[in-house]
């Protein structure tokens, strides 16, 4: 996910997204617990993808207060 998809996405998609990606890192460590993993390098892209979220989100707040 580049950031400038996350730019131009509403915060309550942001909110979805995020929550919908953490759910997927869940199943991802779960699978990768019980040596089902196929990608492990898709735990990285999704925590990298929350980082980018999270920070565009709060970027967008600081900007709204001002």
């Amino acid at each position: 996910m580049k950031a400038n998809e996350v730019r131009e996405m509403s915060t309550d998609e942001m909110h979805r997204k995020v929550l919908d990606l953490k759910e997927e890192l869940f199943n991802l460590r779960f699978q990768h617990g019980i040596s089902q993993l196929e990608n492990p390098q898709r735990m990285k892209q999704i925590r990298r993808d929350v980082a980018r979220l999270k920070t565009i989100m709060r970027n967008v707040e600081l900007e709204t207060e001002d």
